[in-house]
């Protein structure tokens, strides 16, 4: 067991206690609505916390890339879907061989060229690949465009040796489930007409993770940041402080100037991403304190200047804006449960963008 003030800094702490209560609370939710949870591993990027999601009931995982997938599957895991568009010969030929190991393995496309690369890689198979369609609900990120051209895409994909088409899958923007049911219905209405039914329909979105059953037309909820939450979620009302799991630990290392703390995590710890927030995260225990800015191994806070809340060597915790991107930023975390840590975790999956 390693103490609180033995730990090097800046380091990424999680909390045990908090992570379980995240896992469990969400797959209660989707198990009321009858929603089948497929959480995104980006967030922790941690086999063992995949292999607890699914114990407690989810059905598979989400991965973003094939090097994830690759080891979640290396950790026992049979049911994935990777919800990024994959070509070029290299990466089919590792998806290929990806399929072969597990039970299940589903991905996405959103024109034609893609299929067309997937069926290259799979004509020959012993199982088809299973396709969904992914739909732009209003995120302005991959996705056709209509119902109609979703429609379309399906019946290619469908006539495509080696795949199968299974559905629908989107991304959409906080706020957009009622988007979500309207164009899936409509999707779904028009793909009947080419006799094609879409069993799948894949939504996601942790900001909206209590709002999922809103639009009923959908059947499998991904989900990533939930495990840990972060300051934006806080932000938007999907969790409270206490449900933030990991917290950055930092410490002051500089008192320059009144109103001015420097710490030993800059932008190589808690990202220099502000996904459309202010400053650079929540110092705890100290909500009037600002991350105001951060350059590679220096984070500036400051505070008003008539007060000194800190000493130099003082340490603090900051839940960052998007724990996603901070997760990979560590090659371990430090898990801790009551106070007490215990061995670290590596984060197997950090920095597998291919």
């Amino acid at each position: 067991m390693t103490e609180f003030a033995e730990l090097d800094t800046p380091c990424a702490i999680v909390d045990l206690d908090c992570v379980e209560r995240n896992i469990r609370t969400f797959q209660e939710y989707c198990d009321e609505h009858d929603i089948a949870l497929r959480p995104h591993i980006k967030t922790h990027k941690i086999p063992d916390f995949a292999l607890q999601q699914i114990a407690v009931g989810a059905k598979g995982i989400t991965c973003q890339k094939i090097g994830e997938a690759e080891i979640m599957t290396d950790a026992g895991i049979g049911d994935i879907l990777i919800t990024y568009n994959i070509i070029g010969a290299r990466k089919l030929a590792r998806l290929r061989t990806l399929a072969d190991r597990i039970d299940l393995l589903r991905v996405v496309v959103d024109s034609e060229t893609v299929a067309r690369g997937l069926s290259g890689a799979f004509a020959d198979g012993q199982k088809p690949l299973e396709v969904l369609v992914e739909c732009d609900t209003g995120a302005g990120r991959c996705g056709v465009q209509s119902p109609t051209e979703t429609a379309n895409l399906a019946r290619v994909v469908d006539a495509l040796p080696g795949l199968k088409f299974v559905g629908l899958m989107t991304y959409p923007p906080n706020g957009g489930m009622t988007k979500v049911e309207t164009f899936f219905r409509d999707a779904m209405a028009k793909c009947a007409n080419f006799d094609l039914e879409c069993p799948v329909r894949s939504s996601g979105g942790t900001p909206d993770m209590w709002q999922a059953h809103k639009a009923p037309v959908v059947t499998e909820y991904r989900i990533g940041t939930y495990i840990y939450n972060d300051k934006s979620v806080m932000a938007r009302g999907g969790c409270l402080e206490e449900d933030c799991a990991l917290r950055v630990l930092t410490e002051i290392v500089s008192l320059p100037a009144p109103g001015r703390a420097i710490i030993d995590a800059g932008s190589k710890a808690l990202t220099s991403d502000l996904f459309g927030l202010e400053h650079f995260g929540y110092v705890v225990g100290h909500g009037d304190v600002t991350v105001k800015s951060l350059s590679e191994e220096h984070g500036i806070l400051t505070f008003d200047p008539a007060t000194q809340p800190f000493e130099i060597g003082q340490r603090l915790q900051i839940i960052p804006n998007h724990v996603c991107v901070v997760s990979n930023m560590f090659d371990y975390v430090q898990l801790c449960r009551n106070g007490i840590f215990e061995n670290p975790a590596f984060v197997a999956a950090r920095g597998k963008m291919v």
